[in-house]
C-alpha cells in the first residue's frame, strides 16, 4: 500500500510540475551519487517534493529538477541547502534533503537554479551560523556585567557550547579538524575579549563554567 500511495504521489507532482501547484528548482551537482528521477525531497523528515529529471550537461556537471509541493514552497528559501543522501525510507534509493543555513531570507522563485550542496558544506553553514549567534551572546555578556552566571545570554551560551560540542562529537574528523582549525580560535577570541573585560573587575572566574566547555571542545 506504501509502495502505491508513494508512486501516486509522484504521479501528482510530475503531472503539477509545469503548473504553478508546485516550487520548481533546477540544481546543479558535480556529482549525484546515483540519484534518480522519482527519488523524494526531503525536508526535516518531510516527503516535500520529488526529483524531476537528471540530465548530464555537456560542460561536465547535472542539472537536476525538483518540484516542491505547494505547502512546503515556502520552506525553500535563499538560505536553502541542497545535498544529496541516501534515502532514510529506502537504502537502495537516493534523495535530495534541503536544510537551512540560517534562519529567514527571501523565498525562491520558481525556476531558480540554484549551486547544490555537500552534506559537509552543508553542516558548516549551520555551524558558523551557529557561531554568529554565540558571539551576539558574548556581545551581550560584555555589555551586562551584573550576574553574569546567572544571566539568560550566559545560559545560553552553555546550551550553545553544548549543542556544538554534541555536533562535534558525531562528526567526521576532517570535520573535526576543520572546526579545530577556524571555529575554536574565533571562539577562543571572543573569549578572551570577554575575559579581559572582567579581569579589569576582578570577576574573571565568573566565566569558569563557558572555560570549561570550550576546554571540552578543544580535547575532541
Amino acid at each position: 500500500m506504501r509502495k502505491i500511495i508513494f508512486l501516486l504521489f509522484i504521479l501528482l507532482l510530475t503531472t503539477l510540475g509545469c503548473k504553478e501547484d508546485v516550487l520548481n528548482l533546477k540544481i546543479r551537482y558535480d556529482h549525484i551519487q546515483g540519484l534518480q528521477k522519482g527519488d523524494r525531497v526531503l525536508f526535516e523528515q518531510n516527503h516535500i517534493g520529488v526529483v524531476k529529471s537528471v540530465v548530464y550537461s555537456k560542460k561536465g556537471f547535472y542539472m537536476v529538477d525538483i518540484a516542491i509541493l505547494k505547502n512546503f514552497a515556502n520552506t525553500a528559501t535563499e538560505h536553502s541547502r541542497f545535498f544529496i543522501v541516501t534515502d532514510p525510507q529506502n537504502k537502495e534509493k537516493m534523495a535530495v534533503e534541503m536544510t537551512h543555513a540560517r534562519k529567514g531570507g527571501s523565498l525562491l522563485k520558481n525556476n531558480t537554479v540554484l549551486e547544490g550542496a555537500t552534506k559537509t558544506s552543508a553542516f558548516f553553514d549551520q555551524f558558523f551560523e551557529g557561531f554568529e549567534g554565540l558571539k551576539k551572546e558574548f556581545e551581550q555578556l560584555a555589555k551586562d556585567f551584573k550576574g553574569i552566571p546567572e544571566s539568560e545570554e550566559f545560559k545560553k551560551l552553555e546550551d550553545e557550547l553544548r549543542r556544538l560540542k554534541e555536533d562535534m562529537v558525531e562528526s567526521r574528523e576532517e570535520i573535526k579538524e576543520k572546526i579545530r582549525t577556524e571555529f575554536l580560535p574565533r571562539l577562543r577570541e571572543e573569549m578572551e575579549a570577554l575575559r579581559e573585560r572582567l579581569r579589569k573587575l576582578g570577576r574573571e572566574d565568573e566565566l569558569k563554567p563557558l572555560e570549561i566547555e570550550i576546554q571540552d571542545l578543544e580535547k575532541i
